[in-house]
């Protein structure tokens, strides 16, 4: 299993599995990749990469708290559905739908760990560990109705 660091503590994600590739021009959605996969678009996110800005493989392998080779075999996978680009061994640069991809996510546990400690009173650290568990879980219709549903409670 891998984990993501986050503010001290560690994320269980599920292994990784073979998704259908992203073609130019199809609309992202959450479904498209394993939840490994997922985050480590977020960590790149997390750590600053964009299309415009690429990140060193190291930084993503501190980030997940997982090994280089573990991080070149997890981009290896996101560069074939068009996620990412990287020269051989050099750094990593999100693609237009990568960073849309890995924002998405970012997003969403933005707005699941802020529900839960502001709206619920879940501790901070809890909030964080069950929405990094949601994010992957939730389809994107029924996060979009959640989300216009909480925004009405002006968190």
């Amino acid at each position: 299993m891998r984990h993501l660091k986050r503010s001290g503590w560690k994320h269980q994600s599920s292994l990784l599995c073979d998704t259908i590739p992203t073609k130019p021009g199809k609309k992202v959605q959450l479904k498209d990749l394993s939840t490994s996969h997922e985050d480590y678009l977020e960590a790149i996110v997390m750590i600053g990469g964009t299309q415009d800005k690429p990140v060193r493989g190291v930084d993503v392998a501190e980030k997940m708290g997982v090994s280089k080779t573990s991080v070149n075999k997890a981009v290896a996978v996101l560069k074939e559905k068009g996620f990412v680009t990287q020269p051989y061994y050099g750094d990593i640069t999100l693609t237009q739908a990568g960073e849309e991809y890995g924002n998405k996510v970012l997003d969403r546990h933005h707005a699941l760990t802020k529900f839960f400690n502001k709206a619920l009173g879940i501790d901070a650290k809890v909030a964080e560990e069950e929405a990094c568990k949601m994010e992957h879980a939730i389809s994107d219709d029924s996060f979009e109705k959640w989300l216009a549903y909480i925004k009405k409670l002006d968190l």
